[in-house]
């Protein structure tokens, strides 16, 4: 028996879900909607074909009809109403093509979660219309289906599995064979947004999220999320565990009934985004489970606190705008005040734009310390977002009420203290949980005293450590790089400078660390340390940050620094390359022209965050070094003392992440901070001291990775070019299961290659990892699968293969070789049939990758798939295979001619149209045939014949590209600029 996606991944949940039981009538509203009536996890399996539905309806209407006269009394009184509903509902759906995806979803979200009225009551009254009981689980009907297809149009797709909750289709699920390596819960996820979202709309009007698995990894992402951010449902599991007991713990968790409505109900967000788009965000698992527990404690009553580490950006702003909504909402509590206490302005800031973006009902800031004594003495029932500093001048109780609960983000650094006490003398009755991103030494006893309960093992009420936030793609991994280490400072000179930074001294020590700190100011700050500086981190720069388009800072000793370093970095680099951010107070006249009010601070941090904007450096001293948040910054150049909290959130503004081309932040030391990392970053917990990774290990290790890769092809002449070099390549790889495996190899090597690049150690090695990557691109799969191990190529490789060879570009005579009768006789007398067919196979590989994102050539790669694995497995002899292969090259070469009659550059404006309809919506109005124009017009006026093939005309294309987005303020969508260089690459 053969395994695929079909009869394992699809039936295994399936199974799950019904408990095996398969029914071939019509479910009574009863018999689905009890628990007990089903086992399983509590949905009732029905197949597509008994499902009272046509393809053309992307609802059950039957049972949503049902449904709206169950829960409705207004409409069970009136069953004709339910056509009112029925036609409000259609008309969303049929909507999405205008109003885009995320708008429609939203506004069915809406009608899901109990936000809309129709006039139903007495005098023609709104009244709230019910398509979903959130409070009576067992009234909804809960089933699960397999291929469930829908017609739009012309289009017509088919998801393997769907969970339909009353008739709605809540949750699209597509599941990929466990048994190819090449085949990932990437290519599903994709086969989701890129082919599902575009051709059938309507179907992810109602939609909760979308699933994706091929048996070993689950994820799972909301309508138009970036694959990106697909992220897991992380049930901790054994590792060695077998994938599909993986599977069954996350399924088993997320799928349940009362957990698909509550995420619905209170863990899904529609926001605006820093481009001014409507974006759905569905919550991280940790997230999840985290604003759980305290909903549970402060429903309990007890306890009244507990403490939560969560990893620097893995999402803690998010976490706590869930708690907030699901304590608001929750009947339980009595219409509670919640508190969002933060210790800085910045943080203040950025939350409060979390937040609004949101739109979170109820909420308020206090601004002054007046604010928040009249909102608590007032008894204010919303969500207050404060500082901890505003507490500095209470006195006495302000609030006694108990259903009043405390966030406290960055609960190590101030709760200690007077602030700390004042704010609970203030709310002596409140709950109060302490959020941080960096863990709690042991030594921070008040912190765990304060926040963490007796009840929580290890002091934590919740925990994400580092592994765990790199593991599921979060963050990113950190690097650091050691440089001119003569400039390195003395570690004792260090350690005393960071005591005097740090305000941790006594009087006795004072005097004296006093002076060392002062001889360190001064040999940090000589004119000769500060030039070697700044022509390095010019030098650096330029090398291996601007080139992925990254941005940097550069953190200086103090505000006097900042100002030496943007001079000197100014003779290196063009001035509008770096700005300062830092506190400036009236009258400082030294530093006035860097004084900024909040908004124009925004703002420069808004250009910094643009990728077309010049800003590429902020120059800072504290400021920007907690709360940051800018996905594109991906290097700090680090020249101050740092060390444990503060040193862990200043690196981690690096880790953020952005687009498939980051790999990881970078920390450039120039002080020596790092010389001792144990010294450096001091915690009990031993993972910590594992954050981040001396770039000189993986130089160590690249020799070995690259042996590793080539050991592949032993006895192959590496220096033979054209079909003769490829074929004896590719007949070393005989099978998926090695292609697979030396992908994976040659992915290892490739991110050692981009994290180390450009290091003259790799000069060496250049040659060798030029040709791998030649080979990898020749044996990808034709069908764009396995896109985790089948990675894009990194930039660097890229400018490898463009700036220093001459690419082969192996005489594709595939159009000549199928359409001359003689030539294809020639072809299948040949007396070496097994190597013909390796050389039409090549070209007929090369062909369908160019037309990867359509679905006829998709088909046609599928049949080259599973013909070449036909062959391998000795089922088809080589004049058969050759017979075969000429067949699908017919079909190949046909299928151009057919769905392609226009020339390559109209082919590229058809694209790019598509693209920019797909985009558009009432938010951002596009004038989608002006914008093409311009785009056709600019890259024809600066391309020149080949300019593919070089890195100067990439370059010019790319700026002439973002020129013209950011004409029409689309220049910061980093996903839509990629999608149109490649159009733009692969027509033009």
């Amino acid at each position: 028996m053969t395994f695929n996606e079909g009869n394992t991944v699809e039936d295994f949940i399936r199974d799950l879900l019904s408990g095996g039981i398969t029914h071939h009538t019509n479910v009574g509203p009863g018999l689905a909607r009890r628990h007990g009536s089903v086992t399983g996890l509590g949905w009732h399996f029905l197949g597509a074909e008994d499902l009272p539905r046509q393809p053309q309806e992307v609802l059950v209407e039957e049972h949503l009809r049902e449904a709206l006269v169950r829960l409705n009394p207004e409409i069970a009184s009136e069953p004709d109403r339910v056509e009112d509903v029925l036609y409000g509902l259609r008309a969303i759906i049929l909507g999405v093509r205008n109003d885009g995806l995320v708008k429609a979803n939203e506004e069915f979200s809406a009608w899901l979660k109990g936000e809309r009225s129709m006039p139903f009551g007495e005098n023609g009254e709104h009244v709230t219309i019910h398509l979903l009981d959130f409070d009576d689980l067992e009234r909804n009907q809960y089933v699960v289906t397999t291929q469930y297809s829908v017609q739009a149009g012309s289009s017509r797709r088919r998801a393997d599995l769907v969970l339909v909750v009353n008739g709605i289709p809540l949750v699209v699920i597509e599941a990929k064979t466990p048994v190819r390596s090449s085949e990932s819960w990437l290519d599903g996820a994709s086969q989701i947004r890129d082919d599902y979202e575009r051709s059938v709309p309507e179907l992810f009007v109602p939609n909760a999220f979308a699933i994706a698995s091929e048996g070993k990894e689950f994820r799972y992402g909301s309508v138009r999320l970036p694959l990106a951010l697909w992220l897991p449902w992380r049930i901790e599991a054994d590792p060695r565990a077998p994938g599909l007991q993986k599977i069954e713990k996350a399924a088993s968790s997320m799928l349940r009934p009362q957990v698909v409505l509550d995420l619905l109900a209170n863990f899904t967000v529609y926001a605006t985004d820093k481009k001014k788009r409507r974006i759905k965000i569905v919550a991280r698992y940790q997230q999840y489970e985290a604003t759980n527990q305290i909903v549970e404690r402060v429903v309990a009553g007890y306890p009244k606190k507990g403490l939560i580490w969560h990893f620097q950006g893995s999402g803690k702003s998010l976490l706590m705008l869930f708690a907030a909504r699901k304590l608001r909402l929750h009947p339980a509590l009595g219409n509670p005040t919640v508190m969002i206490v933060v210790d800085r302005v910045d943080l203040d800031s950025q939350l409060s734009s979390t937040f609004y973006a949101a739109d979170t009902p109820n909420l308020i800031k206090a601004e002054t310390r007046s604010d928040l004594r009249r909102l608590l003495e007032r008894d204010i029932r919303k969500i207050i977002i404060t500082t901890i500093f505003k507490f500095g001048e209470a006195e006495g109780v302000l609030n006694e009420r108990k259903n009043l609960i405390a966030l406290v983000d960055e609960a190590h650094r101030t709760q200690e203290g007077d602030l700390g006490r004042k704010m609970r003398q203030a709310i002596p009755n409140a709950f109060l949980f302490g959020l941080t991103g960096t863990p709690i030494n042991r030594a921070d006893r008040n912190t765990f005293y304060a926040f963490g309960a007796e009840e929580d093992a290890r002091g934590y009420m919740s925990r994400y450590g580092f592994e765990e936030s790199v593991r599921d793609g979060a963050t990113k991994p950190l690097h650091f790089e050691p440089r001119l280490l003569e400039l390195h400072v003395d570690r004792n000179a260090i350690d005393e400078a960071f005591k005097r930074l740090s305000g941790g001294l006594s009087d006795l020590d004072r005097e004296q660390l006093a002076r060392t700190a002062a001889r360190m100011a001064v040999l940090v700050k000589a004119p000769e340390r500060i030039q070697a500086i700044c022509a390095d981190v010019a030098k650096h720069y330029q090398a291996k940050v601007a080139p992925n388009g990254f941005g940097a800072q550069l953190v200086a000793f103090d505000r006097e620094a900042c100002v030496l370093y943007k001079r000197a970095l100014d003779e290196c680099l063009p001035p509008e390359c770096s700005d300062i951010v830092m506190t400036v107070h009236s009258g400082e006249v030294e530093y006035a022209p860097w004084r900024r009010d909040r908004d124009d601070e925004e703002k420069l941090l808004d250009r910094f965050r643009d990728p077309d904007d010049p800003l590429k450096i902020l120059i800072v001293t504290s400021k920007l070094l907690t709360g940051f948040n800018a996905p594109n910054l991906q290097c700090m150049y680090l020249d101050k003392p740092l060390r444990d909290h503060t040193l862990l959130q200043a690196i981690c503004r690096t880790n953020r992440p952005y687009g498939e081309s980051k790999t990881h932040g970078l920390i450039v030391d120039y002080l020596g901070v790092f010389d001792d990392v144990a010294q450096a970053i001091q915690f009990d917990d031993e993972s910590i001291k594992q954050v981040v990774t001396n770039i000189s290990e993986l130089i160590r290790k690249l020799p070995t990775a690259m042996q590793k890769c080539l050991a592949y092809f032993a006895g192959v002449d590496r220096t033979l070019a054209g079909y003769e070099g490829l074929i004896a390549a590719q007949n070393c790889l005989p099978n998926n299961g090695i292609r697979d495996t030396f992908a994976a190899d040659y992915s290892y090597l490739s991110r050692l290659w981009e994290a180390v690049s450009p290091d003259l150690v790799l000069s060496e090695h250049e040659t060798d990892y030029r040709w791998l990557t030649q080979v990898y691109e020749s044996v990808k799969p034709s069908t764009g699968t396995g896109r985790l191990l089948w990675h894009a190529l990194g930039p660097k490789t890229i400018d490898l293969i463009y700036d220093h060879v001459h690419v082969d570009d192996l005489r594709d005579d595939l159009d000549t070789v199928v359409l001359d009768a003689e030539l294809l006789e020639a072809v299948l007398g040949a007396p070496d049939p097994e190597k013909k067919a390796k050389e039409i196979e090549i070209k007929v590989s090369r062909r369908l990758r160019k037309h990867l994102h359509k679905p006829q050539f998709r088909a046609l790669g599928e049949r080259l798939e599973e013909l070449k694995q036909r062959h391998e497995q000795g089922l088809l002899v080589s004049i058969e295979f050759l017979k075969a292969l000429l067949e699908i090259a017919r079909d190949v070469v046909e299928a151009e001619r057919s769905a392609e009659p226009m020339a390559d550059e109209d082919r590229g404006k058809a694209a790019l149209t598509e693209l920019f309809e797909e985009v558009r919506n009432d938010d951002t109005p596009i004038m989608v045939e002006r914008i093409v124009n311009d785009i056709d017009e600019i890259v024809k006026y600066v391309r020149f014949d080949g300019w593919q093939a070089t890195h100067a005309g990439g370059r010019e294309v790319k700026l002439a590209l973002r020129k013209t987005l950011f004409r029409y303020r689309l220049h910061q969508d980093q996903e839509l600029f990629d999608r149109a260089y490649g159009y733009i690459r692969e027509y033009y």
